[in-house]
C-alpha cells in the first residue's frame, strides 16, 4: 500500500512506498527536504506533522526532543497519507556545505590507473548531496584537491569516489601507493552546480571522458531510481579499451533499462577493437546530428568539454539545456575542480 505526502508550504506532493521512508521516498522523488544523519540522531529532518500517522522501527534518539507535533522523515514510515510542514531545499546552493572527517572504507584498483574509493562518514553524519555534485580533500597543508561524488543521493551509506593517478601527481601518487583503509581525512562538501534536472522530460546524453564517467554515474543511477522515462544515452570517451575501468556497469544498466543505451568509445582504439571510435563528441554527433531537443550532462577533460559544447551548440542544442563539469588540474597534477 502507498501513501501520499505533501508538504503543507508548496503543495508539493510525492508516494510513498511501504517499509519505505518518508526521507527515503522524499530522495528518491528529487524533493529536497532537509536531513543530516539519516539515522534518528541529530534531528535536523524534524518536520511539523500537520496531518496522517507516521510510524518507526523503536524509538530514534531525536524523537524525545523535538516536541509533540513533529516526526523525524529520516525514520518515519507512513500509516496514511500525511501533511507536514518543512524546509524545501529547492538548488544545490541551499543545502548546507559541511566540513567532516571521512574514513577510508576500502581501495579498489580498478585498473591501471583509476582507484575507487568508498569514505565513510561517522556514524551520526550523512552528506545531503545532489548527483553530479563533487567534494573538496582538504589536505594537512591547506591545499584542496576536488573528486566528483560517483554515487547517488539514495545510496549514500558510503561515498564513493573515482580518482585517476596522474605521474608525478603527490596526492595521486600517495592514494594509489600509500593510501590504506581506516585512513582518516577531512573534506568539505557538497559542491557545485552540475547535477540533474529531474523537472525535464527531454531525451538525455550523458557524454563522459576518463573519470568523467563518475558524476555521470550518479546521475544515471538517480534517474533510474525516479523512473525517468525518457531516453537515456552514455558516450563514454577514452583511449583504449582498458581504460573503461567500469564497463560492466552501462552494460548491466542496458540490459536492466529499455530506455538506456551504451556506447563507448575509444581514441586510440585497440587492434582488436570493432567499437566506435574517434571523440566522443564527434559519435554523438554522428548519432544525433539535431540536438535541439535533447538534454546534455558532460564531464571531463577541458579539451573535450569545450570541443563537445561548440560541436553541441552548432548542432542545435539551446545553451540552457547544457550541463557539464570540466576537470582541470592542481599544479601538482592533484584534481581540481571536480575531477
Amino acid at each position: 500500500m502507498s501513501f501520499t505526502v505533501t508538504i503543507d508550504s508548496s503543495g508539493h506532493q510525492f508516494d510513498i512506498e511501504e517499509n519505505e521512508t518518508v526521507l527515503d521516498a522524499a530522495i528518491r522523488q528529487n524533493v529536497g527536504l532537509p536531513y543530516g544523519c539519516r539515522n534518528g540522531r541529530c534531528g535536523a529532518c524534524a518536520a511539523d506533522l500537520v496531518s496522517g500517522e507516521v510510524t518507526y522501527h523503536g524509538s530514534p534518539p531525536a524523537l524525545d526532543d523535538i516536541g509533540a507535533g513533529k516526526c523525524l522523515p529520516c525514520q518515519g514510515f507512513a500509516a496514511s497519507d500525511l501533511r507536514i510542514a518543512a524546509r524545501e531545499v529547492e538548488t544545490p546552493e541551499e543545502i548546507e556545505v559541511k566540513l567532516l572527517p571521512v574514513r577510508v572504507h576500502a581501495v579498489d584498483h580498478l585498473t591501471h590507473d583509476v582507484v575507487r574509493l568508498k569514505l565513510k562518514l561517522p556514524d551520526n553524519q550523512r552528506l545531503q548531496f545532489r548527483a553530479g555534485q563533487y567534494l573538496d580533500f582538504l589536505l594537512a597543508d591547506g591545499r584542496r584537491r576536488a573528486f566528483s561524488i560517483a554515487n547517488a543521493p539514495f545510496d549514500d551509506e558510503f561515498i564513493e569516489l573515482h580518482i585517476r593517478h596522474v605521474d608525478g601527481g603527490k596526492f595521486t601518487d600517495w592514494v594509489f601507493n600509500q593510501m590504506k583503509e581506516r585512513s582518516i581525512l577531512r573534506i568539505q562538501a557538497p559542491l557545485g552546480t552540475f547535477v540533474l534536472d529531474e523537472d525535464s522530460a527531454r531525451p538525455m546524453i550523458f557524454m563522459g571522458g576518463g573519470t568523467g564517467f563518475a558524476p555521470l554515474k550518479g546521475q544515471i543511477e538517480q534517474a533510474f531510481r525516479s523512473q525517468m522515462p525518457q531516453p537515456i544515452h552514455l558516450y563514454w570517451g577514452v583511449r583504449a579499451q582498458r581504460d573503461l575501468y567500469l564497463p560492466e556497469l552501462p552494460q548491466r544498466w542496458a540490459r536492466e533499462h529499455a530506455n538506456f543505451t551504451f556506447v563507448p568509445v575509444l581514441s586510440e582504439p585497440d587492434a582488436d577493437w570493432r567499437g566506435r571510435s574517434g571523440f566522443v563528441h564527434e559519435a554523438v554527433l554522428e548519432d544525433f546530428p539535431d540536438l535541439s531537443g535533447f538534454d546534455l550532462y558532460m564531464a571531463g577533460p577541458p579539451p573535450m568539454v569545450s570541443a563537445g559544447r561548440e560541436a553541441c551548440l552548432a548542432a542545435g542544442m539551446p545553451e540552457a539545456h547544457m550541463h557539464f563539469d570540466s576537470f582541470d588540474y592542481a599544479d601538482d597534477s592533484g584534481a581540481s575542480g571536480g575531477a
